[in-house]
């Protein structure tokens, strides 16, 4: 497929870089722990979105509605629009083929924003969106930008290192993610048959193995950044998926589907992704220690998501932070935002997967998302 025809389709090409030869670099094209160049300022930005994917032959519709960041939001560095087919929406078109029926996808969300702001002002705030009697699925991503401002805030650090700032990223993503579970369970439509919860990927992770400015203080060194950030990072994703257990929703563990092979590359007899995933009821301790020490050889940057030993994509667009899409942009920020509908990219699945399911980055995590659809709405 030449560049140009993906051009027409809508494929961000987020980086003019050349990878090997045999590496499929023309579908190059953007939570996470760490979500948004505009996000670090701290800035927030409403950016609304609601899509049905409109399929022939049936008039019946349903809603998936989702809530987050910039992730769920498909940020793509402008203010005035987002992707069209973010993750959500991605799911909607799985779901729509699934069930036959037309799906609305509902993102409520806001670039920028820490768990809190997410939870109070979009999840509470917004509540409407997930009573409606036609939503069948509510998902949620959130703590991205805690991490981002946090890493920001420690890599900005001079004389001796003040871990608190990770501290109290940490602290609060699991308050409030268990606070939005709590929430969506008492507040959704009854009707609702999944709830789901987007944990998160490591953007920067190549950019931060690297010195800090600042100094341990224990050994009177610096650290390494990666090094520091990581456990913070998988500590967070442990809970997400541990509360997704406890309280009745599926955990799609992003990390896990963008930091890992998909092949075995360390001959351990298991494919990275599926290596690096949280098993439901291992401790924090078990998980831990498996993504910063006994996998952490397996953990590669987003920017090449390798899918076979000589195959990689980007998965991350040249913010080096958000998810590479495809299908064009809509009006999303400033100017307003976009209620709209299109026929499906794709009427049919095969093995439940589009033809570009592992190629970019939103297309990666809404296929993920899918896997725990229900079979019937």
């Amino acid at each position: 497929m030449k560049l140009r025809s993906l051009a027409a389709e809508g494929v961000v090409q987020s980086k003019q870089k050349r990878k090997p030869r045999g590496f499929a670099t023309t579908l190059v094209p953007a939570l996470a722990l760490l979500v948004a160049g505009a996000d670090v300022a701290a800035s927030t930005l409403n950016q609304n979105v609601s899509w049905t994917i409109d399929r022939a032959g049936t008039s019946t519709k349903y809603r998936i509605v989702a809530y987050g960041d910039s992730i769920y939001a498909g940020y793509n560095g402008s203010i005035t629009s987002a992707a069209k087919y973010s993750a959500p929406t991605v799911d909607a078109e799985y779901l729509s083929a699934s069930w036959n029926a037309d799906i609305e996808s509902v993102r409520r969300t806001k670039s920028g924003a820490v768990a809190s702001d997410v939870y109070n002002n979009k999840i509470v705030a917004e509540r409407s969106y997930m009573q409606a009697a036609s939503t069948r699925v509510v998902t949620f991503e959130m703590c991205g930008n805690d991490g981002l401002q946090a890493r920001s805030a420690f890599k900005s650090q001079s004389g001796t290192c003040d871990f608190s700032v990770m501290d109290n990223a940490l602290n609060s993503c699991k308050t409030h993610v268990a606070a939005a579970m709590d929430f969506i369970n008492a507040n959704a439509y009854s009707g609702v048959k999944l709830k789901v919860v987007s944990n998160l990927y490591y953007p920067g992770y190549s950019a931060d193995n690297k010195q800090s400015t600042c100094t341990s203080p224990g050994t009177g060194k610096t650290v390494n950044m990666r090094d520091t950030f990581l456990p913070y990072m998988a500590k967070m994703n442990y809970w997400m998926c541990e509360y997704a257990r406890q309280k009745g929703f599926k955990c799609t563990d992003s990390f896990a589907e963008y930091m890992g092979a998909d092949y075995d590359s360390n001959s351990d007899g298991k494919v990275d992704t599926d290596g690096l995933r949280y098993v439901a009821g291992e401790s924090e301790t078990s998980y831990v220690t498996r993504i910063t020490s006994t996998l952490k050889s397996t953990i590669r940057d987003a920017n090449a998501k390798f899918v076979s030993s000589g195959t990689s994509y980007d998965y991350i667009q040249s913010d080096d932070t958000h998810p590479t899409y495809n299908g064009g942009s809509v009006t999303s920020g400033l100017f307003g935002d976009t209620t709209g509908s299109g026929a499906p990219r794709y009427t049919s699945f095969s093995n439940g997967k589009n033809p570009i399911w592992n190629t970019l980055g939103h297309e990666r995590m809404g296929w993920a998302v899918s896997t725990s659809n229900p079979l019937a709405p």
